[in-house]
């Protein structure tokens, strides 16, 4: 139980650090994905394909 309860919890820490380091990468380009509980959920339930989905969502909405 509470291996599984520490595996949820460093994916979500992943799924934060991997956008906030994506936004410094690509702040220059004025693309900002924002860091909230929907796109922290995104990426911790699909990983880095729920991080390239959240950015085709950006530009297809933009």
């Amino acid at each position: 139980m509470i291996n599984k309860l520490l595996n949820v919890v460093k994916k979500v820490i992943f799924a934060f650090l991997l956008l906030y380091g994506l936004n410094l990468l690509v702040n220059s380009f004025n693309v900002v994905i924002p860091i909230n509980l929907f796109t922290i959920s995104t990426i911790t339930v699909l990983g880095v394909p729920g991080l390239v989905s959240l950015i085709a969502m950006f530009f297809i909405v933009r």
